[in-house]
């Protein structure tokens, strides 16, 4: 037998080394990947139904939290624009109570002048002054309250005083000392009056 022949199972490095990555390879096709699914499956139900209780749970607790924010964002964004809205309609309350005081001479000094006959000049004058001031009142919103001769209302009115008049109802009111005002429907300053009763 020739020395050229080789022995059964000889082989070079090279071959070697091609067969051991060629067994690699065809183990890791045999061996399946392990996926999550599979481990899900082989946990006991009582834990699966533990955590999947404690997730929704978690679930609702962050929903209820987003619910309850977004509710404050809407009260916060309701409280602000009812704020900016009175400022816009009350924003003048003070401004007019002080011209109020002068609305009331005004009328008193009319009806002086014409209890006095004053000079008609005079009382043209102090008509027209009233006026302007009375339409710029208006024009913002501010209404007179006069409630010469209606029922007593104490949402509107203050009665100062009671006088016995047996040919007007109870609480009817008799004078009206100093006008009341509205603005924008809201109350700046009440009527003072002089209200009816019955006989003692």
């Amino acid at each position: 037998m020739s020395s050229h022949h080789k022995k059964p199972g000889s082989g070079s490095t090279a071959d070697l080394r091609q067969k051991l990555h060629n067994n690699n390879e065809n183990a890791d096709e045999q061996t399946p990947a392990i996926e999550e699914t599979d481990v899900i499956e082989k946990l006991p139900y009582d834990e699966l139904y533990k955590k999947a209780t404690e997730a929704e749970t978690k679930a609702n607790q962050h929903w209820d939290r987003l619910l309850r924010m977004q509710a404050e964002t809407d009260n916060l964004q309701r409280r602000a624009e009812r704020d900016i809205a009175n400022a816009h309609k009350y924003g003048l309350e003070k401004f007019a109570l002080e011209l109020l005081p002068i609305v009331d001479n005004l009328e008193r000094s009319l009806q002086t002048s014409v209890e006095e006959h004053s000079d008609n000049s005079v009382l043209k004058g102090i008509k027209m002054t009233l006026k302007m001031f009375q339409d710029a009142l208006a024009k913002f919103e501010v209404k007179q309250i006069d409630p010469m001769g209606e029922t007593f209302n104490p949402e509107q009115h203050q009665a100062i005083s009671v006088e016995v008049n047996p040919e007007l109802k109870p609480n009817t009111v008799v004078n009206v000392l100093q006008k009341g005002y509205l603005l924008n429907n809201r109350l700046i300053r009440p009527a003072l009056v002089i209200v009816s009763k019955a006989n003692p």
